[in-house]
């Protein structure tokens, strides 16, 4: 499923206007893109988690050329889903 059928099946499902359907569903992402960018975790209970996690630096090896490079430290958005949303998923 895409942004555009996400979009449609919020519409269908809600009522509400695909316009105002998709102004919902980028209002959501900007939320969550926001909180997740100032370091706060957003927990959507029965649905999961999204938060941030940082990686550490490490050794990476460049598959064309067989070199070793230094991969720099960073952080990366993580989902962690619920148990509502497995059980959903593994009826």
């Amino acid at each position: 499923m895409n942004k555009a059928e996400f979009v449609s099946a919020i519409s269908e499902k809600s009522g509400l206007s695909k316009k105002s359907s998709e102004a919902s569903v980028n209002a959501m992402v900007d939320v969550i893109s926001d909180a997740l960018a100032s370091g706060d975790k957003v927990a959507l209970v029965g649905f999961g988690t999204f938060e941030v996690r940082a990686r550490a630096a490490r050794t990476g090896r460049n598959p064309k050329t067989k070199s070793t490079i230094q991969i720099k430290a960073s952080k990366a958005p993580v989902f962690k889903p619920g148990k509502a949303l497995k059980d959903t998923v593994n009826k």
